[in-house]
């Protein structure tokens, strides 16, 4: 039975081989010029850059060129309904593709739309018609202008050409409206008024940026102990074998209070330096962060134990990113995944953690509204410590068969030498 002492002993050497671990952990990053390169540069210079590549997210009268092969009356109306529109400028009409191309190509044109020959006409035999929309994807803000605008035309249009054809059915303008529209509605959009993409495209990324640059850290980490064969699990040796939680929580903790200074940089400083709104309470988004954080700690340990060279992490950073990024469902409602993708961004804390942080800090909700993500990191991150306590035993119990193997082929070579020395001296007697 242990007595108080005996606790009070267990506490104080847990503590120490814990606070140990930390400390190793910090100095392998300050020693490592790659890992201090994604955890300044990446973790606090990504945020800027974003950013500043997208400070004006929103662009007005971008300048289209427009081939109106049709030439019609419903293609001459849609034309000037686009150049209505604060997001396009017709700039240009031209008589050819080819002309229209050559534009595009000397950037005076940042868009065409072309109306086939027979647009008017399947409209008439009340076909579907169809027009065609080139966008310069050198910058994202043109396409979404051009889709924006295009796309709002669009759905006007479609209004009148079915009260066209109600009309033209024998029923009166007012029958054709109560059709078309039959319940009045008005757009309100309360949280991105200007359509910035901006505010849409960094509310997701900011979070993001947390995610993967301590994966990449830790994992090149891991790599790098790998190639110098040290180990990522490697246990104080007074520990014999029983502080798998303590590597698992030492090492976490290091990398878990370095974050909670870059998160709180990325989520309160940054939108404030670019005037972003931020709706969001400031403990609530720090609730979020240190749930959010300690899930990623986890997921990070979790994985890195796979790496097992420094440069793999260069090929995770090119394929894994973009997809990490749209399963977060920012850009695409994540009702409308697929199954195996649904399936798979529940293994990535961004998915819940850039969701919480859009709700929070875009919507202005409380931690109410993000009870759901919050309980989703809860159980995700209890699943990864776990996977993570399971990988440093596994690697543990991979050193220490490689080192019997070692004692054992020492030995079996000591043995060997020791009977070839008997022989020589039985031969010589």
């Amino acid at each position: 039975m242990k007595t108080i002492s005996d606790i009070k002993r267990f506490i104080k050497q847990w503590w120490k081989d814990f606070w140990g671990i930390c400390c190793h952990e910090w100095k392998l990053i300050a020693h490592d010029g790659g890992v201090l390169i994604i955890f300044t540069i990446g973790a606090l210079g990504y945020p800027l850059l974003y950013n500043l590549m997208y400070y004006n997210g929103v662009l007005e009268n971008v300048a289209v060129a427009v081939v109106d092969d049709a030439n019609c009356a419903e293609s001459r109306r849609y034309i000037r309904e686009v150049d209505a529109t604060r997001e396009l400028e017709i700039a240009c009409h031209c008589a050819t593709m080819e002309e229209a191309e050559q534009l595009f190509q000397q950037r005076k044109v940042n868009g065409i739309i072309y109306f086939p020959k027979d647009f008017g006409q399947k409209l008439a035999r009340m076909e579907t018609a169809t027009l065609s929309i080139y966008a310069d994807m050198s910058s994202f803000l043109y396409y979404k202008n051009l889709m924006m605008g295009a796309n709002f035309v669009m759905l006007h249009e479609i209004g009148k050409i079915q009260i066209e054809r109600y009309a033209s059915a024998g029923f009166t303008e007012e029958q054709s409206m109560q059709l078309v529209s039959a319940i009045p509605y008005e757009e309100n959009n309360p949280y991105n008024r200007t359509f910035s993409y901006t505010i849409f495209f960094l509310s997701a990324a900011l979070l993001m940026v947390v995610q993967q640059t301590m994966f990449y850290g830790m994992s090149m980490l891991a790599g790098t102990q790998r190639e110098e064969h040290h180990s990522f699990a490697r246990l104080p040796s007074q520990l014999e074998g029983a502080g798998i939680n303590r590597v698992v929580l030492g090492r976490g903790f290091a990398y878990g209070l370095l974050y909670v200074a870059i998160g709180m940089y990325i989520a309160f400083i940054v939108p404030a330096l670019f005037d972003f709104p931020q709706r969001g309470s400031f403990w609530d988004i720090l609730v979020l962060l240190l749930f959010f954080i300690t899930d990623c700690v986890f997921f990070c340990s979790t994985w890195s134990s796979f790496i097992t060279r420094r440069e793999t992490v260069f090929i995770l950073l090119l394929m894994m990113s973009p997809v990490a990024m749209f399963l977060t469902g920012f850009s695409w409602p994540t009702t409308s995944f697929p199954f195996f993708w649904k399936c798979f961004s529940y293994l990535l804390p961004s998915t819940f953690g850039c969701q919480a942080f859009i709700n929070l800090n875009t919507a202005g909700g409380d931690l109410s509204t993000i009870q759901p993500q919050i309980i989703a990191m809860t159980i995700q991150g209890t699943l990864y410590y776990l996977t993570a306590c399971l990988a440093v035993f596994a690697e543990n119990r991979f050193i220490h068969s490689e080192k019997v193997q070692r004692i054992k082929a020492k030995r079996k070579a000591v043995l060997r030498r020791l009977d070839t020395k008997v022989k020589i001296t039985e031969n010589n007697e």
